[in-house]
């Protein structure tokens, strides 16, 4: 039986995308170009995107003032 709050921490491409603020297909060329350290899960064809990966992935791009 699935964990159901492991499947709620698995984002699409469009979801993490909206999370970010930015396009999915941003999120695309980021991932084929390895231009950010953001990880991603892949599931046979299916990428998803971990939430707290997104949330570090966030914090580690803080700039202080």
């Amino acid at each position: 039986m699935p964990n159901a709050t492991a499947e709620k921490d698995l984002l699409t491409t469009p979801e993490a995308a909206e999370l970010l603020g930015v396009s999915p297909k941003t999120l695309e060329v980021w991932r084929c170009t390895k231009r950010y350290p953001l990880a991603y899960v892949k599931i046979g064809a299916a990428v998803r995107y971990q939430k707290s990966a997104i949330l570090a992935f966030i914090a580690s791009r803080t700039v202080a003032a």
